[in-house]
């Protein structure tokens, strides 16, 4: 069963995202480790006692629609409602609709616990934060005061109604349509496909935030708005009023997240009230709803990454417990009699050691990233954070979900045979974590967008600053002296030289007009990242620990990554620099 590994993020938080600094600094108020730390563990508790228990049942029932209404798995719908009885919905929500407007790094690190207990049950809440974000910053004064304060308290949920059957990404060719009435409303129509959440039992009212194309709108993605359109209509005084004209078609079919309704969705066939059409409102202005939505998407971008983080975590917690019960063969040099516990061969060790390493890294990576997101809102200097958050958010989303689908695959390793075997558990975080490289924009979209939009800021100067700071880690990695280290200043100098010099070629690149060269190498050049950040914040972690006269674990782990994890860099380096040309000669593979 999981655990959650309070202490772990707790030091994360303060000591390699530099959430402690940022307290220190008053930069969140009045808030204080002591309130961190309850927080945190209050987190823990409900996620290990009350979410974790029920992921199973979750994964087996799963959602079912039963004459046209959605059914949550046994005991489901009562611990969503414990779930917003804690306030956890409003984490870091407006303080004037009922939040407690804390910082994103908190958030983000009970999403990961929520998460590991139970990633289908954590997307209810997922969803409807960065539907609660939108309404926030592009809602009119008069949609923030009906929606809002039912959305933070959670008793509404949101969803985010993006693609069809026909799109997949491609948002511009959306064919959902929205007509104008006299009155300021709007009426949808059309269907929407992988709506998760779209339809459920738990909440009294669901907010679906919609894109759609106006008659007169202009093509592609600059012809697209974005509209709030409720289950339930809402009279003046706050009250449900008739059910609006749209419903859940069908459930999909899925590999994993069993135990979240991911829905078809139809807008305006007439099923629901007089006159066809679902009743909406617009969200900020005609024609500029992607970048409504994407106010959204950036906010489920991180979160999905800590859905890596957070499967990661289980993931490993239950291939480690196994490793240290199961007996198998003898390693070399037992002294015991009988058959020895496989946690101490060594190649069950390396399995175990790579997936504590890659969790550790992708956690830090995300947490850093919320930090950004923090000091780009309360400290000076704002457009320097705000780039740093733009810089990491691909890498959080992209490395941490890819790190959880590789993790979940050792850990059925780990478990050999009885893997394999659904009831041992260790198959579900698979199948549930392959859908996070998937959604939210796919990792390979994560990588265009890393390379061609965020390197580039300030003219590279964000990127090159950022390596800088890296290298001032691995330097201080050199003048620790510390024994344990072995060879691992080395191998961070080396390995933040192979990302130095493929974001200059990418650069150059990108400067010279030679954009689909530098796409060639943007997927491995985004790994090539997210492994070197992984070898450097390990190591400052390990530093922050070591000067309380501890931290051996640390810098065990931290050699290892280096030694072993960034021996790859090098070989990620040449594919970003010669991908284009050996692409290109394959490509007749595939005509």
């Amino acid at each position: 069963m999981y655990k959650a590994p309070v202490e772990e993020i707790a030091f994360t938080l303060k000591h390699v995202a530099d959430m402690g600094e940022a307290l220190s600094n008053g930069l969140f108020g009045d808030l204080g480790e002591d309130l961190v730390d309850a927080i945190l563990s209050e987190a823990g508790r409900f996620a290990t006692e009350e979410v974790a228990p029920l992921a199973d049942i979750g994964d087996r029932q799963g959602a079912r629609l039963i004459d046209g209404e959605v059914r949550l798995p046994e005991g489901w719908r009562d611990l969503y409602r414990n779930w917003i009885a804690g306030g956890w919905n409003g984490l870091t929500a407006p303080e004037a609709f009922g939040g407690q407007a804390l910082p994103d790094m908190l958030n983000v690190a009970a999403l990961e616990m929520w998460n590991s207990g139970s990633m289908a049950f954590a997307l209810a809440p997922t969803l409807t934060m960065g539907a609660i974000e939108a309404v926030s910053a592009h809602g009119s004064a008069a949609l923030k005061d009906k929606y809002l304060a039912k959305m933070v308290s959670g008793e509404w949920t949101g969803t985010m109604n993006l693609t069809e059957p026909h799109a997949g990404s491609d948002l511009g060719v959306l064919k959902a349509r929205a007509e104008r009435r006299p009155d300021g409303s709007y009426r949808i129509f059309g269907q929407k496909i992988f709506i998760t959440w779209g339809e459920h039992d738990a909440a009294d009212n669901i907010i679906h935030l919609v894109l759609a194309r106006l008659p007169d709108a202009p093509a592609g993605t600059r012809g697209i708005s974005l509209f709030l359109v409720p289950k339930f209509l809402v009279n003046d005084d706050g009250s449900l009023g008739a059910r609006n004209d749209l419903f859940c078609h069908s459930l999909e079919h899925k590999l994993g997240i069993h135990g979240s309704p991911t829905c078809t969705m139809i807008y305006g066939d007439g099923r629901f009230g007089g006159e066809k059409g679902a009743i909406g409102w617009l969200v900020g202005e005609e024609n500029k709803g992607l970048a409504c939505m994407f106010t959204m998407m950036n906010n489920a971008r991180l979160a999905v990454g800590m859905q890596g983080v957070a499967i990661s975590e289980a993931a490993t917690q239950k291939a480690l417990a196994y490793a240290r019960e199961r007996t198998q063969g003898r390693v070399p040099g037992a002294t015991d009699a009988g058959m020895s516990p496989i946690v101490e061969h060594p190649d069950v060790a390396r399995m175990l050691l790579t997936m504590k390493a890659l969790t550790q890294g992708s956690r830090a990576i995300s947490y850093a990233c919320a930090h950004a997101l923090d000091m780009s809102r309360r400290a000076g200097d704002n457009r320097h954070w705000q780039e740093r958050a733009a810089l990491l958010t691909p890498i959080a989303k992209s490395f941490s979900t890819d790190a959880g689908v590789e993790v979940a695959s050792l850990g059925i390793q780990v478990h050999g045979g009885m893997g394999f075997i659904e009831e041992t558990g260790a198959a579900r975080y698979l199948r549930d974590a392959r859908i996070a490289p998937i959604y939210e924009g796919t990792n390979g979209i994560q990588a265009i967008d890393l390379v061609t939009r965020k390197l580039p800021l300030s003219g590279g100067d964000q990127v090159t600053g950022f390596i800088a700071e890296l290298k001032a880690i691995a330097e201080a990695v050199g003048r620790s002296n510390l024994d344990g280290f072995g060879e691992t200043a080395a191998r961070l100098a080396v390995a933040i030289a192979d990302l130095d010099a493929a974001t200059a070629w990418l650069l150059k690149a990108l400067a010279d007009g030679r954009a689909a060269e530098a796409l060639a190498g943007a997927t491995p050049y985004q790994r090539l990242f997210g492994l070197v950040l992984t070898g450097c914040y390990l190591a400052k972690g390990a530093l922050a620990e070591s000067g309380d006269g501890k931290g051996e674990g640390r810098i065990a782990l931290c050699r290892f990554a280096a030694e072993n994890l960034l021996a790859e860099t090098a070989a990620l380096r040449d594919r970003v620099i010669n991908g284009a040309a050996s692409l290109a000669a394959a490509r007749i593979l595939l005509a």
